[in-house]
């Protein structure tokens, strides 16, 4: 009896290696069970995922667990996504996060046939040439991510605090617009809602607004 337990661990234990494997090599998988599942709201939990980054390698949510954890959708095609990247608004939001310990996932579901998809070198390279600071930027092009946290724009933000409770979801600021000269007078809730959550507060503005460009999710 000893002898068939331990070979149930056994079977065990290769069959979630074997699991996480095959989420790997998809891109992009929910670590959930079967069935439908509508997006989280705040105030509930974050929906866990294992994708592989630009670089070829795998990040799974729950393994940021106890660290505040930003989510941030992308596309360098997006004029958006270019006016906070140009100016370096995005890049230094990224970077004052991090420098707190904070997790910072870029995501881009951009689907492969549209034109505004980059294989993950050209993305990777994209964003050293704007001297990004994410954690990582991770490959979704079948949308699996996108679609379960319901992300509709790029940018669309959201923050996840240590226990993985979704804890702010919206814009990256307050004025939606693609030009660069509104960031200076525009409330960055990314910032806002990181510097309420560190110093004991509740955040502000929770949910907000989020604009930019339609997320070019696969059919």
């Amino acid at each position: 009896m000893r002898a068939a337990r331990q070979a149930r661990a056994a079977l065990n234990r290769a069959s979630r290696r074997a699991i996480m494997t095959a989420a790997v090599a998809l891109g992009a998988t929910l670590l959930m069970g079967s069935g439908a599942h509508a997006a989280p709201t705040v105030g509930q939990k974050a929906p866990d995922f294992v994708a592989t980054d630009t670089r070829g390698q795998p990040h799974k949510l729950s393994d940021f667990a106890g660290k505040y954890v930003v989510l941030e959708w992308t596309n360098p095609g997006c004029p958006f996504v270019q006016k906070h990247y140009n100016s370096g608004n995005m890049p230094a939001t990224q970077k004052a996060a991090t420098a707190k310990g904070v997790v910072w996932l870029a995501i881009n579901s951009t689907e492969r046939a549209s034109s505004d998809y980059l294989q993950p070198a050209a993305l990777d390279n994209w964003l050293k040439e704007r001297k990004a600071g994410p954690t990582a930027t991770l490959m979704d092009p079948d949308g699996t991510i996108g679609q379960a946290y319901g992300a509709r724009t790029t940018p669309h933000m959201f923050i996840i605090d240590p226990q993985g409770v979704l804890v702010y979801a919206g814009g990256i600021d307050s004025i939606a617009s693609a030009r660069q000269e509104d960031i200076k007078s525009a409330t960055n809730y990314v910032n806002q809602a990181l510097g309420e959550a560190f110093g004991g507060k509740a955040i502000s503005a929770a949910t907000t607004r989020a604009y930019g460009c339609s997320i070019k999710y696969k059919a």
